[in-house]
């Protein structure tokens, strides 16, 4: 009786053939993104900086938490993007502690900063309380993790398109020196099996508040109107994360005559043109069939030399945790992720400490993600620190004079220690 065709006598022959055919399953790179709305009803009150939050009456957009998940060979890493001022790490390892199936240190989590969604610091109000509302931010951790654990269900086959390109017109500025910023945004887009892209990662430095956060108004403010725009021109789900856009880029709303334009219009304005700068930098770039995903990170160190900035963790009932010494540890992260480099950044680094990071970095695209896992207020050089009056705000909310020569030693640090990014 002759064989059957496709019956394999051999056990070692039988391991062989189930070793290809399930291997490109597993090291296929895979994309997943998910997102859930924050906007709180009723509507709580606003921050755009320390102090008491301002009152609001309306709102404009949606505030929303987002998650894109990619996985590689095994290794999966989570952008996790989220409509604030800034989000501390203590809340963010409590969405990390609800996500199974992602190592906690490979969750990157980000704060648009929006200067129109509720305070996520929990900053004292002055009378003993605090503007944050900590019911509503239990409620933003569990809809962020929700997300996370979302996206990694609809993990599904993808390519990587990533390119860098300076984007063109009214978007952002430097309000201290106007040329002083870094005009160039990197985009990465996962393409799904049909061709069509599943998610568009826009990373970009620009403070978004062209509204402000005392017109009674909450508001994702112009990154709602960039996420509208990308879903518009079939560009998939958007995800925000900012960039060195410290002291003080800002979004360009200058009127021709003078002022600025503080209108919702605005918002619309200029996230719809970095909408279609970003797909217009991003179009002609190739796709990775499988791009390298490589993450690591380390713990980093610094004092908290600013009275101000020491007095709000004491008093926040978050429960900062600060060493003995008078140090804050948080987590910086390097991802290489196909011919890009990704470091991340806790806190607002201006624009020198940006270009120099950058040029430092190993990729053919080198990107920052600001107040990403903390966000502990502006980050410059000893040689800038209380050095002239035009820095006087950015230093009083700077943790120290060191903080930025040890965020550039341990980012050069963390940069050496790790592969250059490759494609394959």
């Amino acid at each position: 009786m002759a064989s059957h065709p496709l019956r394999v006598k051999s056990p070692l022959l039988s391991l062989l053939l189930v070793t290809l055919f399930t291997w490109p399953a597993h090291a296929a790179f895979r994309a997943g993104i998910a997102t859930r709305q924050v906007t709180p009803d009723p509507l709580l009150p606003v921050s755009g900086g320390i102090g008491p939050g301002n009152p609001v009456k309306q709102k404009q957009g949606e505030l929303s938490v987002r998650a894109l998940v990619l996985e590689q060979d095994g290794t999966r890493v989570a952008f996790v993007s989220v409509d604030f001022l800034g989000f501390p790490a203590v809340l963010g390892d409590r969405i990390r502690k609800q996500v199974k199936d992602i190592p906690a240190e490979n969750i990157l989590i980000g704060a648009t900063h929006t200067h129109s969604a509720p305070d996520a610091y929990c900053f004292p109000d002055g009378k003993g309380g605090t503007s944050g509302d900590l019911k509503y931010l239990d409620f933003v951790v569990t809809q962020a993790a929700t997300a996370v654990n979302e996206a990694v269900a609809k993990l599904a086959p993808a390519s990587l398109k990533i390119a860098t390109g300076e984007a063109h017109g009214q978007i952002a500025y430097n309000y201290y020196a106007p040329e002083l910023y870094d005009p160039r945004v990197n985009v990465f887009q996962a393409i799904g099996a049909d061709g069509k892209p599943i998610a568009t990662l826009v990373n970009y430095a620009v403070h978004p508040e062209v509204i402000g956060s005392d017109a009674g108004i909450c508001s994702p403010d112009l990154i709602g109107p960039l996420y509208e725009r990308l879903a518009e021109l079939g560009a998939g789900t958007g995800i925000f994360l900012n960039s060195a856009q410290g002291g003080m880029v800002t979004a360009d709303n200058r009127k021709a005559g003078g002022g600025e334009n503080r209108t919702w219009a605005e918002c619309q304005r200029i996230g719809r043109l970095l909408a279609e700068e970003s797909l217009r930098v991003i179009q002609d770039a190739p796709a990775q069939a499988d791009p390298k995903l490589h993450v690591a990170s380390r713990m980093v160190k610094f004092p908290v030399e600013s009275p101000l900035l020491l007095a709000i963790m004491r008093a926040s009932p978050l429960g900062y945790p600060a060493d003995a010494d008078g140090k804050v540890t948080t987590r910086i992260n390097l991802v290489n992720l196909g011919t890009a480099q990704i470091l991340s950044i806790p806190g607002e680094a201006l624009p020198n400490i940006g270009y120099y990071l950058k040029r430092k970095m190993h990729g053919q695209q080198n990107c920052l993600f600001g107040l990403t896992n903390d966000a502990f207020g502006y980050i410059l050089t000893e040689v800038d620190w209380q050095s002239f009056k035009r820095y006087e705000y950015v230093s009083r909310t700077c943790l120290g004079e060191r903080t930025g020569e040890i965020l550039i030693d341990e980012a050069l640090k963390l940069i050496a220690e790790n592969p250059t990014p490759t494609a394959k």
